[in-house]
């Protein structure tokens, strides 16, 4: 269910923009976000920082995409999320006593530190990455082909990434008793 609702913007922002165009997407992708963090306030009565973080971004950089009326500015929000993800990942390793992720909380998984720390550097080059690919994306390609590959293609890269953490995970994973 959380995974359909952290889904739910991009998706409406892929509808909108092929229904009415990307101002419109823009707005849309504003106001779902907003709504995302809202959802989560009322469901958990906590704030996810991800997720404001998200919408703050889009608020920015779509207000100017709105504003300015170019899109160039709600292009660059994935590159600006995704670069504040990295960073705050990578100094994570230089302040505080553990790694953000080993930080976050955990239901399923129990790692040791230097195991933590491979891991959130990890995450930390895929999201700097993501981040020089959106640019590259948007630079390079069709704005019709970004919405695409924003909406799907960073989806299915993350999803690809996690998948390929489970060969060096599996051994730290809880397992169940046979019977």
């Amino acid at each position: 269910m959380n995974l359909l609702l952290d889904f739910a913007p991009a998706l409406l922002f892929f509808g909108a923009y092929y229904a009415y165009g990307i101002y419109v997407a823009t707005a849309v992708l504003i106001v779902a976000l907003f709504a995302l963090v809202a959802v989560y306030w009322f469901k958990e009565r906590r704030l996810h920082k991800a997720h404001l973080l998200t919408a703050l971004a889009a608020a920015a950089l779509g207000g100017l995409t709105l504003w300015i009326r170019d899109p160039a500015f709600i292009q660059y929000k994935p590159t600006a999320v995704y670069a504040v993800f990295a960073l705050a990942l990578l100094l994570s390793h230089i302040v505080g006593d553990k790694v953000l992720l080993a930080r976050l909380p955990q239901k399923s998984i129990s790692l040791p530190d230097p195991v933590w720390r491979k891991v959130n550097l990890a995450w930390a080059v895929f999201f700097a990455g993501c981040a020089v690919l959106n640019v590259y994306i948007a630079h390079h390609f069709s704005e019709k082909v970004w919405v695409q590959f924003k909406t799907f293609g960073f989806t299915g890269l993350m999803f690809v990434f996690l998948i390929a953490h489970l060969p060096f995970l599996k051994q730290y994973l809880p397992q169940e008793e046979e019977p």
